[in-house]
């Protein structure tokens, strides 16, 4: 497996990942996929003999996006790195995709002393991202409630912080 920078040929197999992920992942256009990625601070993608497995998309501060939970953190911190999605495909899960991509999105926080900012569902549960998450440090700094679902909202201290 290596990873790599993701493009515009990419938004099909991303797209469809996307899908084999919901309701976690929360569900999106091809459209909105590409647009999303042009947004993206980090667009990070796992490849197995440049098949993609997995990718993740992060966004600063401020971009222009208008997902609910994003705007929660940018009401309440200055600087993160904000997770909107991470998704690995149905038969490539739990064989360390998905840890590979945060140990990317670990460095870049490390590296620009940022924390990074996640949500995962309450209602509907996702006791799988739940577990994920807090192998990797999150803590719980609020909850969100949507008329249809529930997000704990989440944040990682960037390392030697």
């Amino acid at each position: 497996m290596h990873t790599r920078p993701l493009t515009q040929s990419d938004v099909p197999a991303m797209w469809s990942i996307n899908e084999q992920g919901l309701p976690g992942t929360g569900q999106v256009t091809e459209a909105e996929m590409a647009q999303l990625l042009n947004v993206a601070t980090l667009a990070r993608g796992a490849f197995s003999e440049d098949v993609l497995v997995g990718f993740v998309i992060c966004l600063a501060p401020q971009a222009d996006y208008g997902s609910l939970n994003y705007a929660w953190f940018n009401a309440r911190y200055d600087e993160f790195i904000y997770v909107d999605r991470i998704a690995v495909s149905a038969n490539s899960r739990n064989k360390g995709v998905g840890a590979a991509l945060y140990q990317e999105v670990i460095a870049s926080s490390t590296e620009r002393i940022i924390p990074i900012a996640a949500e995962v569902n309450l209602n509907p549960p996702n006791p799988g991202s739940m577990r994920f998450h807090e192998r990797f440090d999150f803590a719980e700094v609020g909850v969100l409630h949507h008329a249809e679902k529930s997000v704990t909202m989440l944040l990682r201290e960037p390392s030697g912080k």
